[in-house]
């Protein structure tokens, strides 16, 4: 733990969300170089190489959604953390968590309509108006409220599954139900299915003018935050509740025994790994049926995803407490401390790279050798980090942020 004279920090929450800013990356750099359909399936473009479906498969279980649920898992857990600093601050707790929540909202709806389409920053500050309202509850209350959160969002996606396998076998009885719901799942077809007819519109489309690519997020798809909130806000919730008590329980400070730690991470592993291996290897042996992917990636996933996740966290900061020298966790925490900056940053340079107004490789690179790009960016991350905090007290738009959020600018250079 490091103490300033504004804020406590620490340097082990910090180093965690230096890996998973990173981590998100690695989900993310299929959405950013090939069309959503390959996201969820590596056969919307066609069947598959061996290295690319390997690669599908190791991301899967291992990473796909794992790294965007610890993310929001640490979101939580700062959020607790800001609100503590605040009061400790003798600043409103309640202030200054709807004015960081406001302008996070703002940053996110630009990162959207501007940037890229994949923004999350929206949804979490959406989920953030309603997270304040659980900051004194114990550790057991929000993990029951966790619990709620996660079975409202399995009910909601698991429905839209067993409507559309109703559909399947004829037993919508109701013709306009039925229709419409066959529309959505020819919509699921035309966006999941293997040899995916939205493939090479999508490619078509992002290697396109920045006018063309912007003008569609502010157009047609104008609407896609709201309903992503609608959809995702109650496994977001559930995530973040998860993060409020992993740091209300001092798991996430690095307070825990080593093995604690490995412990944690033992079990999350084995319990969740055997059903999502199960999952991959059943999408793949049904050719990557569009029924298929919806289940396996949207609804059936999910409890093992955040089980995961956890197991995440706990492996992470067990090497962190174990195998990291200080320079390592050093080079982490700084990535960490400027994770909104390194976010942002991240989706213009790949924006850049694979979209026609760039570099324009958009479709044009497999699946494995994408790590290739992770791989520059993360070495970007971690090199730039510490030297910027070296000098300057936050990241460029950390400082932004919280200039911003306190209506007036915060001193950017370190002094002695």
């Amino acid at each position: 733990m490091t103490n300033g004279s504004a804020a406590t920090r620490y340097e082990s929450l910090d180093a965690i969300r230096g890996v998973a800013v990173m981590g998100i990356l690695a989900m993310n750099i299929v959405a950013f170089a090939l069309p959503m359909s390959a996201y969820f399936n590596p056969a919307a473009g066609g069947p598959p190489g061996g290295s690319d479906l390997a690669t599908w498969a190791f991301n899967f279980v291992l990473v796909d959604s794992k790294m965007r649920g610890l993310f929001s898992i640490l979101f939580g857990a700062s959020t607790l953390l800001v609100i503590e600093n605040a009061t400790a601050g003798g600043r409103s707790a309640a202030g200054s968590h709807y004015m960081r929540m406001f302008w996070l909202l703002l940053f996110g709806l630009a990162h959207y309509y501007f940037i890229w389409f994949g923004d999350i920053l929206s949804l979490y500050a959406v989920c953030g108006l309603l997270l304040f309202l659980f900051r004194g509850l114990s550790i057991r209350a929000l993990l029951i409220w966790a619990g709620v959160f996660l079975l409202v969002s399995l009910a909601i996606l698991g429905s839209t599954w067993f409507s559309f396998a109703a559909l399947e076998a004829g037993q919508l009885p109701a013709a306009d139900a039925a229709a419409a719901m066959r529309e959505q799942m020819d919509q699921f077809n035309a966006m999941m299915g293997p040899d995916s007819p939205a493939y090479a519109k999508d490619v078509a489309h992002f290697l396109g003018s920045y006018a063309q690519i912007a003008g569609a997020r502010m157009g047609e798809a104008a609407i896609e935050p709201l309903i992503q909130v609608m959809l995702f806000s109650w496994e977001t919730m559930a995530l973040m509740l998860i993060g409020m008590a992993l740091y209300r329980s001092r798991m996430l400070t690095g307070a825990w025994s080593a093995a604690r730690y490995a412990k944690w991470a033992g079990i999350c592993f084995a319990v969740a790994a055997p059903p999502l291996a199960w999952m991959a290897w059943h999408s793949v042996e049904t050719g990557f049926a569009t029924m298929t992917v919806f289940s396996t990636s949207l609804v059936f996933s999910l409890p093992f995803d955040i089980l995961m996740a956890v197991g995440w966290a706990a492996l992470i900061m067990l090497l962190i407490q174990t195998r990291a020298s200080d320079a390592v966790r050093a080079r982490l925490a700084a990535t960490g401390r400027m994770a909104f900056t390194n976010y942002l940053v991240t989706s213009v340079v790949m924006t850049t790279i694979f979209y026609g107004y760039g570099l324009g490789l958009f479709g044009s690179i497999g699946r494995a050798l994408l790590y290739l790009f992770c791989f520059g960016m993360w070495a970007a991350m971690l090199l730039w980090s510490k030297p910027w905090l070296d000098r300057f007290n936050y990241g460029p738009l950390e400082w932004l942020w919280r200039s911003l959020a306190r209506g007036s600018l915060q001193p950017m250079r370190r002094t002695t």
